[in-house]
């Protein structure tokens, strides 16, 4: 009898405890009706605070106490010429923006749901003496999801705002489609860059079912509603109308690219090929060898640098499954760096 009133009290409590859990979890979901939120970073104030960390590491107690000293002198004499300036009703020159973006895209270009959020509201308020950068790294992946995404960079653009797009690693095929829009592009010297090509593939498992005797039925209305099928039997027509599919779309992909970068040779470098940033750089494909890092760097003195990004609301379910995602994705990059001799030595 102790027992089982011992354990009677054992599964009320954690029945109570999880209808808290469950509740607690409920209430915040109703909370976070929003789907996402937009959050701004101070870049060139991070910067400075690194640099100045830095500098003063460097220095002896006597030379870190003497540049104190001149630090406040100065922060006084722009205090003064700022109230100098309100008397007289004169505004204070402000520098241009720039407003640094993130995108790295998936297959499916889903982050363009971000972008778009990003760039709506960077139109919201830059002027024309603003500009707008582009952290890319992408592949490439589906035409139509790429497509939105050059899509959403070209806004920028008619309204006549600046726009630099730096690649770091890869842009190629959708990548470089949103990498093109750009007034200028610069690139790592070793990123890749360009596979301005149309790519389909699909499995088809028909020997497969006949083997079995397993039959499939597939009924259309109109002659080109399914070219090309995973179960089905392939003939030849339906394999030409697919390769004419694919020749429209790369028609379609040559003449973007085109449109936006006049000076290249489409038809030299729209082959499907990629080549690394110094050999993209002598095609046209870029403006300039340089990493994203060094271009901050070269834009800081001449305009206050801010990070826009528009992150979603999770959900519980998700939140753990990305971790558990990270978890494993980590041990198998362990594992590989383990096993896998160095491919430079």
């Amino acid at each position: 009898m102790q027992y089982g009133l011992f354990l009677a009290k054992a599964v009320t409590f954690v029945i109570t405890i999880v209808a808290i859990l469950i509740a607690i979890i409920a209430l915040t979901s109703k909370q976070k009706a929003k789907k996402g939120e937009l959050e701004i970073t101070d870049l060139s104030e991070q910067i400075n605070e690194t640099k100045t960390s830095i500098s003063e590491q460097l220095l002896t107690p006597a030379q870190l106490k003497a540049k104190h000293k001149e630090d406040k002198k100065a922060h006084k004499a722009e205090q003064k010429e700022q109230k100098a300036l309100a008397k007289k009703e004169v505004k204070a020159t402000i520098k241009p923006q720039l407003y640094v973006l993130d995108f790295k895209g998936s297959i499916d270009a889903k982050e363009v749901a971000s972008l778009r959020e990003e760039i709506t509201a960077i139109v919201s308020v830059a002027s024309e003496k603003d500009e707008v950068f582009v952290r890319l790294e992408s592949g490439g992946g589906m035409v139509h999801g790429y497509g939105l995404a050059a899509s959403q960079l070209q806004r920028l653009k008619d309204k006549n705002i600046s726009l630099t797009i730096a690649v770091d690693k890869v842009a190629a095929s959708g990548g470089y489609m949103m990498a093109c829009v750009a007034d200028k592009v610069i690139a790592a010297p070793f990123s890749i860059i360009g596979s301005i090509g149309v790519i389909a593939q699909i499995p088809n498992f028909n020997k497969l079912l006949k083997k079995h005797d397993v039959e499939f039925e597939q009924l259309t209305a109109g002659q080109y509603k399914r070219t090309l099928t995973m179960f089905g039997e392939n003939d030849d027509l339906g394999r030409e109308k697919f390769k004419q599919e694919l020749e429209e779309t790369h028609q379609l992909f040559k003449h973007f690219v085109s449109e936006h970068r006049p000076q290249l040779n489409i038809d030299k470098i729209a082959t499907g090929e990629h080549w690394y940033g110094t050999q993209a750089l002598d095609l046209e494909l870029v403006d300039k060898i340089q990493t994203s890092d060094d271009y901050l760097l070269e834009q800081l003195e001449s305009k206050h640098i801010v990070q826009v990004q528009y992150k979603k609301s999770k959900k519980l379910a998700e939140k753990i499954g990305k971790s558990v995602a990270t978890s494993v994705e980590s041990s198998l990059l362990k594992i590989m760096h383990s096993n896998i001799s160095r491919l430079f030595k």
